[in-house]
């Protein structure tokens, strides 16, 4: 409301005023309480000091006494407002893929993000790319030397690449499944972890030989070389503007970067020092998540002062191999404010656990691989888990609503289809060497 309005009571007297001749005027005590403020309303202020209304007022009389039926009314449309819905306290995936193919044991699974593909890494020295949809088998990618470890998508899905033991990093296109002619080189040791920039201009890597490197795509080189850590990197991840790098070690640090200098932004450590096997920043870019080797995954807010640990998630076991697992969301079926997030983590044990971020309280376990889950990933868009790990095959779990008999949800028996890519001899993939 306009607070200069031409009637107040302290308003500029006119030449034309005929106030001279009246009798001063007595204060009334109940408008300046000591030691307060006013509390009238301006409906409430004396009439006498003003001739005529103004347009203000006249707007506030009219809302102030307007029909009780209209404010009852507005009462009674906000008493109908639908409530919230409840938060579910558990989840409902079930097994509905079996996909087998690979050789040899399964590092690393990711969708691409226009959620229509599946990648998966093996020590078989192959990547296949899956329908995400059918389980079909599209393409197998065949050109490193040695077992690959590390997988990324580009932002338009039309490139893959991948990091493997020879030392080198290829790229690929995903539609005719051949590989660009020139790999990256550069790194002394084995490439353990990749991660496109949100543009895809530029992709970074870590690697066994202790130091993370920031590649030109289109160029095929080396932009910088950042002497990250005293031991192996096991894990890189950009932040969603792609201006912060985050990594890891064996040697317990997390490390964010700045990404256009270069420079260490932040290290975080953890009192007990575990060896970090992977991190990824929160979709909203806050905080990083980290995997260690003591059956813990840590939630960290960087941010502020020096790093606080603000959420521990524990259930899963995890003490030899490098795990990876990624945020996924559950409730709501579009995104908005009755959406909640999960954390899907693979376990040595043979099970899939998923955790409530805020909560931390287990919402499922999913049961089903027959040896260590060493890598999970959640779908981009629709409710589906893929997990992979030593015994081969992948498993893609989907999300039913499942039916109510009096309120009580009932179990369904789902069908579980299995895809064959062709026939193979087992083989056991040696314990990671970090260990």
């Amino acid at each position: 409301m306009d607070n200069t309005r031409s009637t107040t009571p302290k308003r500029r007297r006119d030449e034309n005023d005929d106030y001279n001749d009246a009798p001063p005027r007595k204060r009334s005590a109940s408008r300046t309480p000591p030691n307060a403020s006013p509390t009238y309303r301006i409906a409430e202020r004396p009439r006498r000091y003003s001739r005529e209304d103004s347009e203000d007022e006249r707007r506030y009389r009219d809302r102030r006494y307007s029909s009780p039926r209209s404010r009852s009314g507005s009462r009674s449309s906000s008493r109908n407002t639908t409530p919230p819905p409840t938060k579910p306290t558990h989840l409902t995936y079930t097994p509905t893929l079996i996909l087998r193919g690979h050789k040899k044991p399964i590092s690393l699974v990711k969708f691409s993000p226009d959620g229509r593909t599946l990648a998966s890494a093996s020590s078989d020295c192959t990547i296949k790319l899956w329908s995400a949809s059918t389980g079909a088998l599209e393409h197998t990618l065949e050109g490193h030397l040695a077992g690959i470890s590390a997988l990324t998508w580009s932002p338009d899905s039309k490139i893959l690449a991948s990091g493997s033991d020879d030392k080198s990093i290829r790229l690929w296109d995903t539609q005719t499944g051949l590989a660009h002619p020139t790999p990256l080189l550069g790194h002394h040791n084995y490439v353990y972890t990749l991660c496109f920039s949100p543009k895809g201009n530029m992709l970074v890597s870590g690697s066994y030989d202790e130091a993370v490197f920031l590649w030109d795509v289109r160029a095929a080189r080396v932009m910088r070389s950042l002497p990250a850590h005293s031991d192996p990197v096991s894990s890189v991840d950009f932040v969603r503007d792609g201006t912060l790098i985050v990594s890891c070690s064996h040697d317990g640090l997390i490390r964010v970067w700045d990404t256009a200098t270069g420079q260490c932004l932040r290290t975080i450590v953890h009192e007990d020092n575990a060896p970090v096997t992977c991190v990824r920043f929160s979709p909203n870019g806050r905080y990083i998540l980290a995997w260690t080797l003591d059956n813990c995954i840590r939630l960290w807010n960087y941010i502020d002062g020096k790093g606080k640990c603000v959420k521990t998630y524990q259930g899963h076991a995890n003490k030899q191999y490098s795990l990876s697992g990624a945020f996924g969301t559950y409730g709501a079926p579009a995104p908005g404010p009755h959406q909640h997030a999960f954390i899907a983590s693979g376990s040595e044990d043979g099970g899939v656990v998923l955790w409530d971020v805020s909560s931390k309280d287990v919402l499922q376990r999913l049961e089903g691989h027959s040896d260590a889950v060493l890598s999970v990933d959640a779908h981009p868009t629709d409710r589906i888990i893929a997990s992979a790990g030593l015994d081969r095959t992948i498993r893609i779990w989907r999300a039913v609503d499942k039916p109510q008999v009096n309120g009580v949800k009932m179990e369904v028996d789902a069908e579980v289809e299995e895809k064959e890519a062709n026939e193979y001899d087992p083989d056991i993939l040696p314990p990671n060497p970090f260990g």
